[in-house]
C-alpha cells in the first residue's frame, strides 16, 4: 500500500472524522452537512474536514453505496485493513493511520459510535495528544465481553469532549466519574441528541418515494412482512443461538425479509446452516433501502444498536435479539422488547408488539444534533 498523499495547508481549524462500518457513515452524513453551512454562512473558524475511512466495512453493498446515498464527501484516505481477527484489524488501522494524524496539526480526531474504528481513532489520538471528541458517547449495555463495549468504554475515557444521545448516557458518564465536578481532566459531556435521528429525517422522505419499487420487486404488502437483521458476534459467533433465532422467525406468520450481512454469510456458510421457510434472503441493503423496509414493516427483529433506533423513529416494533441493549430508552417507553435467542420470548414479543402504542417520547433529541456537534466543537477549540 503506497502512502496516502498529504493534507493540504493548513485552514483555521483542522478536524479529522474516522469511519470505517455502515452506522458511523450514517452518523457522519449529517455532521458533513452541519460544517458545510457553517462554512458557507461565512462563520469563524473555517472548518477543513478530512475524512479517514479505515475500511473496516469494505462491501460496496454496505460501504460505497452508503457514501454515495448520503452524499458524504469521498474520504480523503481509505486505509483498505478489511476484514481480520479484532488483534490484527486493530494493528493495521493503528499502522496506516498513524502518519496522516502526523502530517499537519489536527485540532480535533472526531470518532463515532463503538467499533474498532472507534478504538483505533481513540488509541492514536490519545498517544499523540491530539484532543478527541467522541459522538454517541456514554451508551453502555452493562456487557463488559461485547468488543462494542469495550470500544465506547475505552474511547470515553479517553475523550475531552463527549458529545451523548440520550440523558441516560449522561447518567452512564456521570457514575464513571466522567464530566463531574471531581473529574480531574476537566473533560466536557454534552447533551448532543443522536445524530442517526438527524439522518433519518434528511433522507426519509427520499426513502418513502422507493417504497413502491422495493415491495414490489419483494413481492410484499406493506404492515405484512416482518425484517430481520442479525449481525452482532454474540449471535453470528454461536452457531447453537444463530440455529435458534432463524428456526425460530421461520415459524412467525409473515415473510421474513433478511438482508443478509457478510459475517452473517460467512457464518452460515461456515456453520452449514440453510435458511428456508417462510426467510426471504436477500443482500445487504442501503439506506434508503433499509428505511423504507424498516418503516413498512410489521415488526422488526433485529441485533443492531442503529436499527433498534431507527424503529423507535418510525414507530415500528422492534424486538431486539440480544440479552441486553445501550438504548435503555426504547425499552422503558414500550417500543422495543429485549429477548435474546429465547424462542418462547421472542414470539411472546412479536405477539406483544402488534402496535405501536408507545408515547411520542424523544429522548434523543429533536433532530439537530449535527448542529450541536460542530458548535461544540468550535466552542472547544484550543490553537
Amino acid at each position: 500500500m503506497s502512502l496516502p498523499e498529504t493534507f493540504p495547508s493548513r485552514p483555521d481549524t483542522t478536524w479529522l472524522s474516522v469511519v470505517g462500518a455502515r452506522p458511523q457513515f450514517v452518523k457522519l452524513a449529517p455532521v458533513c452537512r452541519a460544517i458545510e453551512r457553517h462554512n458557507q454562512k461565512g462563520n469563524t473558524p473555517f472548518i477543513q474536514h478530512r475524512i479517514i475511512h479505515t475500511g473496516q466495512h469494505y462491501d460496496r453493498d454496505i460501504a460505497e453505496v452508503l457514501f454515495e446515498q448520503l452524499a458524504i464527501p469521498q474520504p480523503d484516505h481509505n486505509l483498505g485493513v478489511g476484514s481480520s481477527s479484532h488483534g490484527v484489524q486493530i494493528a493495521r488501522m493503528l499502522q496506516r493511520m498513524e502518519p496522516l494524524l502526523r502530517e499537519v496539526p489536527i485540532n480535533w480526531v472526531v470518532v463515532y459510535g463503538d467499533t474498532n474504528s472507534t478504538l483505533a481513532g481513540a488509541l492514536l489520538a490519545a498517544r499523540l495528544k491530539i484532543p478527541l471528541a467522541h459522538v454517541e458517547a456514554g451508551c453502555r449495555s452493562e456487557d463488559p465481553s461485547m468488543p462494542e463495549e469495550q470500544n465506547r468504554v475505552v474511547a470515553d475515557h479517553l475523550s475531552q469532549l463527549l458529545l451523548v444521545p440520550s440523558h441516560s448516557a449522561l447518567k452512564n458518564l456521570r457514575r464513571e466519574g466522567i464530566g463531574t465536578e471531581d473529574d480531574p481532566r476537566k473533560r466536557r459531556t454534552i447533551f448532543a441528541g443522536d445524530v442517526m435521528y438527524d439522518s433519518l429525517l434528511q433522507h426519509q422522505a427520499v426513502a418513502e418515494k422507493q417504497t413502491a419499487r422495493h415491495l414490489r420487486q419483494l413481492e410484499l404488502e406493506k404492515k405484512a412482512y416482518y425484517l430481520l437483521t442479525l449481525h452482532r458476534a454474540e449471535n453470528t459467533n454461536n452457531r447453537q443461538r444463530l440455529v435458534s433465532i432463524l428456526k425460530t422467525v421461520t415459524s412467525l406468520d409473515l415473510p421474513v425479509v433478511f438482508p443478509v450481512h457478510p459475517r452473517t454469510r460467512h457464518a452460515l456458510a461456515a456453520g452449514g446452516i440453510s435458511l428456508n421457510g417462510r426467510i426471504r434472503q436477500i443482500p445487504p441493503l442501503g439506506f434508503l433501502e433499509m428505511i423504507s423496509m424498516e418503516k413498512n414493516a410489521k415488526a422488526i427483529l433485529t441485533d443492531s444498536g442503529g436499527v433498534q433506533k431507527e424503529a423507535f423513529y418510525l414507530r415500528v416494533p422492534c424486538i431486539t435479539l440480544r440479552d441486553k441493549t445501550e438504548w435503555p430508552e426504547t425499552v422503558e417507553c414500550g417500543a422495543n422488547r429485549v429477548v435474546g435467542a429465547d424462542p418462547q420470548a421472542i414470539l411472546q414479543a412479536v405477539k406483544e408488539n402488534r402496535t405501536a402504542d408507545w408515547n411520542d417520547a424523544t429522548p434523543y433529541g429533536e433532530g439537530n444534533s449535527a448542529e450541536t456537534i460542530v458548535s461544540e466543537l468550535v466552542a472547544s477549540i484550543k490553537f
